[in-house]
């Protein structure tokens, strides 16, 4: 009789389901290159591994490298499918073991290999950062990459010191604003700055440039040589290529420096080294994201040291349109038409 019923009492329980779906979220996904990014579900990581820790992110920064990188013209190609984005700002969800600097709930900017373009990601602890209170969630995700790279040019690869003028090519975009930003507010040298078009160069000046060239209708070489009374500049940024570097190479007076960024316009010159020679020039090249790997504590310094510009009123990157998430690949074609000045962030949240 008991067992009887007990069957009847269990008979009219209803079951208990433990669902078995993973967790998802929702990311721009790179299914096929040079195609459109796809904005669909991808499952959660479950488990978090030692010094991980999940982020809700709210606003991650958009790079040229990452339109290059979803058409496979970058010179690294993650296999398909993959989610671009690498420099992510958000809060806090979950910690895993051995992570004693970060708690639910914190305000952090980190720099990941792949998968910003997300509404979720999981981070190393130390390639993490807590945001300062007066940081917006989207000046966070404009700040690392492009000031990161201008800081390790201007003192690392050039030395530039107070006082010498430099002259920074492709200035509108968010390195070259970043480099005019740094050299004048924290570092006390003159800028000059190139790039193509009124309004673009109309924001040079507002951001603390001495002058601008338009180089697209005046010769870069005539307006650095009147600017600086005929001596020429200290040091070159220079990070669009072709033409552009081979005037802004002769804008550099005797024993300048050349720091090759990159090359914008898709033609990658090769240097005169009768010039080097004749004018005692110095030329290198700055990979930031290689620090990374081969010396990850000057990569890391890097971001901290503007991180304190940040905080102490120094600095302030320029993010001059947002997109959301769904939008992606506006954002995309805005970028590829040359349309944007400083940073373009994409919005999660």
């Amino acid at each position: 009789m008991w067992l009887d019923s007990r069957r009847v009492s269990m008979s009219r329980c209803k079951p208990l389901y433990v669902s078995s779906r993973p967790k998802t979220h929702q990311a721009a996904v790179c299914k096929e290159l040079g195609k459109p990014l796809q904005i669909t579900h991808v499952p959660s990581v479950v488990n978090l591994g030692e010094g991980q820790v999940r982020i809700a992110v709210h606003s991650c920064g958009i790079n040229f490298s990452d339109v290059l990188l979803a058409a496979g013209l970058y010179q690294e190609k993650p296999p398909l499918p993959f989610i671009p984005g690498s420099e992510v700002s958000g809060e806090v969800l979950e910690v895993g073991n051995g992570v004693s600097k970060f708690s639910k709930g914190d305000r952090v900017l980190g720099l990941l290999n792949l998968q910003g373009f997300s509404q979720e990601c999981v981070a190393d602890q130390m390639s993490l950062w807590k945001m300062p209170d007066s940081m917006s969630f989207e000046m966070a995700a404009a700040l690392p990459i492009s000031y990161g790279t201008a800081w390790l040019a201007l003192t690392r690869r050039s030395n530039t010191k107070p006082g010498e003028t430099v002259l920074v090519t492709a200035a509108a975009g968010a390195v070259g604003l970043a480099t005019i930003d740094l050299a004048t507010n924290v570092i006390g040298a003159k800028a000059v700055g190139a790039a193509g078009g009124p309004e673009k160069c109309s924001l040079v000046t507002k951001r603390g440039a001495l002058c601008s060239v338009d180089y697209k209708i005046e010769n870069i070489r005539e307006k650095v040589k009147e600017a600086t009374g005929g001596k020429g500049v200290d040091v070159v940024f220079e990070s669009v290529g072709g033409d552009v570097f081979k005037e802004s190479l002769r804008c550099l007076s005797w024993g300048g420096r050349l720091v090759v960024i990159g090359f914008a316009g898709g033609d990658i010159p090769k240097v005169p080294a009768n010039i080097l020679l004749v004018k005692n020039i110095s030329a290198v090249g700055l990979y930031w994201g290689s620090y990374r790997l081969k010396d990850f504590q000057t990569w890391k310094s890097s971001i901290e040291d503007v991180m304190r510009f940040f905080e102490a009123g120094k600095i302030e990157p320029h993010v001059c349109k947002t997109f959301r998430l769904e939008e992606v690949n506006e954002a995309f074609r805005y970028i590829q038409q040359r349309k944007s000045t400083g940073k373009v962030v994409l919005n999660m949240q």
